[in-house]
């Protein structure tokens, strides 16, 4: 299921958009707001993981003998 939602932009971002949808960068503007929300998604995960290598590499990190262990 999908849902709606609006958002307001200044003009030079929406016009930065519509041509990234003009120049075929994106087939529209939704996809241009789909792949934003992917991107920063990746982007927690990935500072999770380096987070996780940290306390790793320091010596604080957990060590799991199974996937049970997660719980």
């Amino acid at each position: 299921m999908r849902e709606v939602i609006n958002i307001s932009l200044p003009e030079t971002m929406a016009k930065t958009i519509k041509k990234a949808v003009k120049t075929g960068d994106f087939s529209s503007t939704s996809e241009f707001f789909r792949h934003l929300v992917r991107q920063w998604q990746e982007d927690l995960l990935l500072k999770e993981i380096n987070k996780g290598r940290k306390e790793i590499a320091t010596g604080k990190g957990k060590k799991f003998n199974s996937l049970k262990d997660l719980r």
